[in-house]
């Protein structure tokens, strides 16, 4: 289950956002992933260093003017301080933050899905905004409208250590 801060009830619908591939670039810390065993620590330890994405942080700029912003990511809770001061640091909008239990092992696909379902049935979700295509195929499928981020170098063609990782180990 994802745990959320900064719940607000509002009548305004929701934009849902993901964090790496979306509005984070993490190609400087794919590194971490290539080995094996694959260095989780030092993956997350270095998303300070991610530098945003223009294209999702204008994207999440442009929806915060009508909707309520969540961040939906599939990192472990353990990373909530660092993603928050990332989140400010970039001056993003502040909105609710749902991240992964630090024991789900779940591919991000079943996980995210679990979840905008969740935020769905206490508002409308008038858009989810990820990179992962699993994860945009089954919110589509389950009737929500899907923005594919493909503007982060690991969202192309041939990045698939990111992929793997999120798919069979339920990491991120």
């Amino acid at each position: 289950m994802f745990g959320v801060t900064q719940t607000t009830s509002t009548a305004r619908p929701l934009a849902v956002f993901d964090l790496d591939g979306t509005l984070a670039e993490t190609g400087h810390r794919q590194h971490f992933l290539e080995r094996q065993p694959r260095d989780w620590k030092g993956f997350f330890a270095a998303l300070h260093r991610d530098p945003p994405l223009a294209q999702g942080v204008r994207l999440v700029l442009e929806a915060a003017a009508d909707c309520e912003v969540v961040y939906l990511t599939g990192r472990p809770e353990r990373c909530r301080r660092d993603t928050l001061a990332w989140l400010a640091r970039h001056g993003l909008p502040e909105g609710r933050l749902c991240m992964r239990a630090d024991s789900d092992r779940r591919p991000a696909r079943t996980i995210k899905l679990e979840a905008v379902r969740g935020l769905d049935r206490r508002g409308e979700v008038r858009m989810v905004v990820d990179d992962d295509e699993l994860v945009c195929d089954a919110v589509e499928r389950a009737g929500f409208r899907v923005v594919r981020a493909r503007w982060a170098s690991t969202s192309q063609p041939g990045s698939t250590v990111l992929r793997i990782a999120q798919e069979r180990e339920g990491r991120t």
